[in-house]
């Protein structure tokens, strides 16, 4: 499909990979409908592009009529969604016993059912014409369950299985579900993380290479490559020695995104 005509949602897209995503798309000529909290930072990135068609939408994930709003103007103004990428995302440490319920619950609902709500209104548009891709931002965190990061190992552990259970629904209505599985990659979140975090990706250099794997269709896809080989050994390690070796691992202060 010729990158001029894509026409590309894209949720969390004030900063980090959502923002990177943004950048590349626009770059190549597409129509781009962003969402994000943050309105002055959407109005900035249309500030940048002013020759590109840019669709702002500040609205939380959480907000699931507030999304729905957003994808009908959307369909209405540009017609059926090439790709929808659902990247809105938090991490915040959590302990369970220290009345952290509440970051529990955010988590969850932007990560897990942010994700949901925000590919719920496009689902009729795409099968109605038997195309499109839904994208959905996991992490290899979501492999095991990271001490400290209960909450966002759960969250994105529910996406990945979320997107699997999807991808094979759409399947018969010909529409694509990637489940794209990120590493540490360079952004406002990872930079407050208090330890070491290997093979750190540039989020441009990122949102190449998802992009790459988004127009392949590619089933699942992780990046840095290093991450996917750590991704493995991590999911094939015994639950023994997996809970000897983290136990004593860094931990994401409670609280902190």
């Amino acid at each position: 499909m010729d990158a001029v005509r894509l026409k590309v949602f894209i949720t969390g897209a004030s900063s980090g990979i959502g923002l990177a995503l943004a950048e590349h798309y626009v770059k190549r000529g597409a129509v781009v409908g962003l969402v994000a909290r943050r309105a002055e930072s959407l109005a900035a990135f249309a500030a940048r592009h002013p020759q590109a068609s840019v669709s702002l939408y500040p609205a939380d994930v959480r907000d699931a009529d507030a999304l729905a709003d957003a994808a009908r103007r959307f369909i209405a103004e540009h017609g059926a969604a090439d790709i929808v990428i659902a990247n809105a995302g938090i991490s915040r440490g959590a302990l369970t016993g220290h009345g952290d319920l509440d970051t529990f619950r955010a988590v969850m609902d932007v990560n897990y059912f942010g994700m949901v709500a925000t590919f719920e209104p496009f689902i009729a548009s795409m099968t109605a014409v038997r195309r499109g891709t839904l994208v959905g931002i996991a992490s290899v965190a979501g492999v095991r369950g990271l001490p400290g990061s209960g909450a966002y190992s759960a969250s994105k552990a529910a996406a990945a299985k979320y997107l699997e259970a999807l991808r094979v629904e759409m399947r018969p209505f010909g529409v694509s579900v990637v489940t794209i599985a990120p590493g540490y990659v360079r952004s406002e979140m990872t930079g407050r993380n208090p330890y070491p975090m290997p093979f750190l990706m540039d989020a441009d250099r990122f949102a190449a290479k998802a992009a790459s794997a988004i127009g392949r269709k590619a089933r699942y896809a992780t990046f840095p490559w290093q991450m996917r080989i750590a991704g493995m050994l991590l999911h094939a390690l015994p639950r023994g020695l997996y809970d000897r070796l983290f136990e004593r691992a860094p931990c994401k202060p409670r609280g902190g995104e």
